[in-house]
């Protein structure tokens, strides 16, 4: 985060809620970039936040590769949704059990102009399943698309990227009413689509 700094780019986080340490969160976000990752590691850092990852991912990124694979996160296939799935289960039950955070990006890709996509809710409505006493935390992120608008170079300059909490929601057990109360409540933040 710091080296981006240098290229104008400034981070604002807004939480105006007291998020407990002593239960498991679900982290639901929408995605613009792979620097939607770097803030979210650091802000929620106390909460020890675990990521569904393309298994891509899993190697060839010095430091990024590694810690996602020892660091509790799951890789997934996203071209064999079976497994995928179970995978995402598995991570549910996981902080279920150590009171850890799980972060997913529903809309399964990144958003390349600030526009959030639809929410996907398989791998969403699994972590509710396998983590019911889980509090479930929407955050808006914006401008983070604007770091890669032109590709990996040049990167943008100035950008503002700001995460926002929105209001954590409990799991009722209505999953389907749920998930897109959570959609709604993270797409509220977003300004590009305001």
């Amino acid at each position: 985060m710091r080296s981006t700094n240098i290229l104008g780019t400034t981070y604002n986080f807004t939480n105006n809620f007291d998020l407990p340490t002593d239960r498991p969160l679900i982290i639901v976000t929408n995605h613009q970039s792979m620097y939607d990752i770097p803030p979210l590691i650091w802000y929620m850092r106390k909460h020890h936040p675990k990521f569904v990852s393309k298994k891509e991912l899993g190697k060839g990124i010095p430091s990024v590769s590694f810690n996602l694979v020892h660091g509790g996160s799951v890789l997934i296939d996203r071209k064999d949704g079976k497994s995928a799935i179970m995978q995402i289960g598995k991570l549910g039950t996981y902080i279920e059990k150590h009171k850890r955070s799980a972060v997913i990006f529903p809309e399964g890709t990144r958003s390349r102009d600030g526009h959030p996509k639809p929410f996907k809710p398989m791998g969403l409505k699994m972590l509710l399943k396998k983590a019911p006493s889980a509090l479930i935390v929407p955050i808006s992120i914006n401008n983070s698309w604007k770091l890669v608008r032109f590709g990996q170079f040049p990167m943008g300059l100035g950008a503002n990227v700001r995460l926002d909490i929105q209001q954590p929601i409990e799991n009722n057990g209505n999953l389907d009413d749920l998930i897109k109360q959570i959609e709604a409540s993270v797409v509220s933040g977003i300004n590009s689509f305001k």
